[in-house]
């Protein structure tokens, strides 16, 4: 039996609107995107798209977090970027014609919106802004792999992990009181595949870190404690 749940949520009142690429949408496109998106709410574990099938629409991300990433010939995964509320997976291949170069898989439950290519790409005509901001969007996410390829060649793994870390505060930091916690439930495994290395390795550099009072653990999630000391470890000013 299928876990998947339909819901409504109008694009004007998307709690990841002011976050997301169609904030500036007038309202009469918002309107229509709502008209003819589906909702869904996905569980953990679900994957929104396969590599190397074809795109029909466009996803955005209401609520919940997603996983984007390859399958190498061994089989082994490396995730690509961790998408959260307000973001748009699968574009780039809608708006090349291609194929889906990776898969996107649900780490945290929430609700996914499908918008169909045809309403996207005519709001995408007709909003010149927004068609700049698409491709403004477009060639940051390529400028993001460049770097991420010269960091895994360049820094050691333990300097990838605390990389990865500051990263993640960044991006995930909760507000208030527990800034400093990482909002995002990854498995060991799933931060390996972040940073290219075995499961047993990031253990082992999580345990270090810890005994080193730069981070605290809390079951799956972690908490910065010195992210000063992190960045000495990331090595980001050089030696």
């Amino acid at each position: 039996m299928s876990t998947k749940k339909n819901i409504k949520i109008p694009c004007t009142l998307c709690p990841g609107k002011e976050h997301s690429l169609f904030e500036d949408l007038p309202r009469e496109d918002l309107d229509q995107l709502s008209q003819h998106k589906t909702c869904i709410r996905y569980k953990k574990g679900q994957t929104l798209f396969y590599e190397g099938t074809r795109p029909m629409g466009l996803f955005c991300i209401n609520s919940g977090k997603v996983k984007v990433y390859k399958i190498s010939s061994e089989g082994k995964e490396q995730i690509l970027k961790l998408a959260k509320p307000g973001d748009f997976l699968g574009y780039r291949a809608l708006i090349s014609e291609e194929f889906y170069n990776s898969s996107a898989t649900v780490i945290e439950e929430g609700a996914i919106c499908y918008i169909p290519k045809s309403d996207f790409l005519e709001i995408l005509q007709k909003n010149p802004s927004f068609f700049r901001k698409m491709a403004k969007r477009v060639a940051q996410e390529l400028g993001l792999m460049e770097q991420k390829l010269v960091t895994i060649a360049q820094k050691s793994v333990r300097e990838r992990l605390a990389a990865t870390l500051i990263m993640l505060k960044e991006t995930y930091g909760m507000d208030g009181e527990e800034s400093d916690l990482i909002d995002i439930a990854l498995s060991r495994e799933d931060l390996a595949n972040i940073i290219g290395t075995a499961t047993e390795t990031v253990i082992r550099l999580l345990s270090d870190f810890k005994t080193q009072k730069l981070i605290s653990l809390q079951g799956k999630k972690i908490k910065v404690l010195d992210q000063k000391g992190l960045v000495r470890e990331a090595d980001f000013y050089g030696r």
